[in-house]
């Protein structure tokens, strides 16, 4: 009989799986206590950066510059010039050594959610800004989960689309970058008259496209009435352990009580030496390599061992 018995590799199976947990907070204290971070970026323009001098979040001061600078930088870069993607920068490179054509700029990677066409407005005027809601790991975990976003003040609810997009209603006004925590308001809220095009609330004006006014975005971004809720994903590792028990092992009971009279006589009671007596299995010890228990499973009812078939006990562990 063996007291320890190792596990061979077929008889391990580790399976990954993704849980999720809701959070909902309510109020500006209660947001900014969970961690959750409001920024406005802005396009200021300025050809001498002083830092400090225009300082924006709830949490960490940041400068809107340059909240602004690294939000295009990140996740715009490629949509300056076309809400679908701006044209590649391409050129020609001629045998006496000279270029034609604009120089040579790979495209950037700018986190985008699915294999759908992307269409990623940026507002690119002077003084025009952007909202920006950082939500930290902690709470997001690898991800938002998708279609979970939910933020409402007393005037508007947005939500995520489940494709990176942040809608109020049916239309488009602004971006969530899910593996980040990152929403992004973009757009200001209000649709204008005669906006056919049908990309969210985007009017024409300073710059590629305009903003008409900056009420929406401050009230996601500086409100004190406002609530967010959202689910976070994290992957969990479940291993299962086979224990096999074949019908030739473990058919002698460890349990003291066999013992009869004295514990230190070693006579074993007469029940337990017949051959139809059959021990009970109730526990089973998992070991590491220097032989110290690590996990204990029980099982809900004994378990009689047979001496005729091998038994099978499955351990499922989460970590």
């Amino acid at each position: 009989m063996s007291v320890y018995k190792p596990f061979t590799t077929s008889d391990i199976v580790l399976s990954p799986f993704k849980v999720n947990k809701s959070f909902t907070f309510q109020g500006a204290a209660s947001v900014t206590g969970s961690g959750i971070d409001r920024f406005i970026g802005e396009n200021i323009p300025t050809t001498l950066f002083i830092s400090g001098s225009n300082p924006t979040g709830q949490i960490y001061t940041q400068d809107k510059y340059l909240v602004y600078k690294s939000i295009q930088e990140l996740y715009y870069s490629n949509y300056l010039k076309d809400k679908d993607g701006s044209p590649a920068g391409t050129a020609s490179f001629n045998t006496d050594g000279t270029i034609t054509g604009p120089a040579y700029t790979p495209n950037s990677y700018n986190y985008l959610s699915s294999t759908l066409l992307a269409n990623r407005f940026f507002p690119t005027g002077s003084d025009q800004i952007i909202g920006v809601i950082s939500i930290p790991s902690n709470l997001y975990g690898e991800n938002i989960k998708l279609n979970t976003l939910s933020i409402s003040t007393p005037t508007y609810t947005i939500v995520d689309d489940g494709n990176g997009n942040i809608l109020n209603g049916l239309n488009k006004i602004g971006d969530i970058i899910y593996e980040h925590g990152i929403i992004i308001l973009t757009s200001d809220g209000v649709e204008p008259i005669g906006n056919g095009d049908g990309y969210g609330f985007i009017t024409y004006g300073d710059g590629i496209y305009g903003l008409t006014d900056t009420n929406f975005i401050n009230e996601f971004i500086t409100g004190s009435n406002i609530t967010c809720s959202f689910e976070s994903t994290i992957t969990l590792y479940e291993s299962q352990y086979k224990c096999n028990i074949r019908e030739n092992e473990y058919n002698y009971s460890q349990n003291p009580t066999i013992i009869s009279g004295s514990s230190n006589s070693g006579i074993v009671s007469d029940f337990a030496t017949g051959s139809y007596f059959s021990p009970y299995t109730t526990t089973v010890g998992l070991y590491n390599n220097s032989k110290e228990l690590i996990a204990v499973g029980k099982l809900s009812q004994p378990l009689p061992l047979s001496s005729t078939t091998d038994i099978n006990i499955i351990i499922n562990l989460d970590l």
